[in-house]
């Protein structure tokens, strides 16, 4: 359902249990093609999920989505989602438009993924909080961190699927949540992120390597 407010935010994490649920969100201007927010908004439902996905109205019919082309921000929340998507969704997430306090979120102990353009400062964000991640790169340097995070440090899914090639379809989102939400393969990721999250850390402590950089 549409969130309103931070309080109401907070008030649905707060009943939510521990990591189970995916916040979904493109940075500060991150905007998908109509057909991409289509296709996610029917992964994240088939998913079965909890999500708090930050929608943008999107700017194009088609292509996979560009950077710093952001919605006016007063479009129906309906004109761009599947028909009924709020209605049938309603008990399992929340859709917030435009903005939210990312840094609260991540670090509130009921997120347990971040569906992310991998941008830097997203991506330090995840690690320092623990939060596994679904790479979604959009623009530029995005894409290198996103090979960082899932071919370097093991810690990230990505789609078999390039946005800058096509769509990201459905089932294939739908795969991609479960196996950082529920699946086997999500536990592996998740002990490797809470690793850097405690070296991350370490690393803060007076003693550790970036005290006082």
């Amino acid at each position: 359902e549409p969130s309103g407010s931070r309080s109401e935010l907070f008030d649905w994490l707060d009943k939510q249990p521990s990591e189970s649920v995916l916040y979904v969100s493109f940075g500060s201007g991150g905007t998908l093609s109509h057909e991409q927010t289509i296709e996610l908004a029917w992964g994240l439902e088939l998913s079965k999920q909890r999500f708090i996905w930050v929608a943008r109205q999107p700017t194009k019919t088609t292509g996979d989505g560009c950077f710093f082309t952001v919605g006016n921000g007063g479009d129906d929340l309906s004109n761009y989602l599947p028909e009924g998507f709020l209605i049938r969704t309603h008990n399992l997430g929340l859709v917030v438009q435009e903005w939210a306090p990312q840094i609260d979120i991540l670090s509130h102990p009921s997120i347990g993924g971040f569906l992310s353009h991998c941008g830097w400062n997203s991506t330090l964000e995840s690690i320092t909080n623990g939060v596994p991640m679904i790479a979604w790169p959009l623009y530029a340097e995005q894409r290198m961190n996103a090979t960082l995070v899932t071919e370097e440090l093991g810690i990230a899914v990505r789609s078999k699927t390039l946005a800058s090639k096509g769509i990201v379809g459905r089932e294939e989102i739908k795969t991609m949540v479960r196996s950082i939400m529920v699946d086997e393969e999500g536990h592996a990721i998740k002990a490797k992120v809470k690793e850097l999250k405690h070296d991350a850390e370490k690393a803060l402590n007076e003693d550790g390597s970036s005290y006082g950089a």
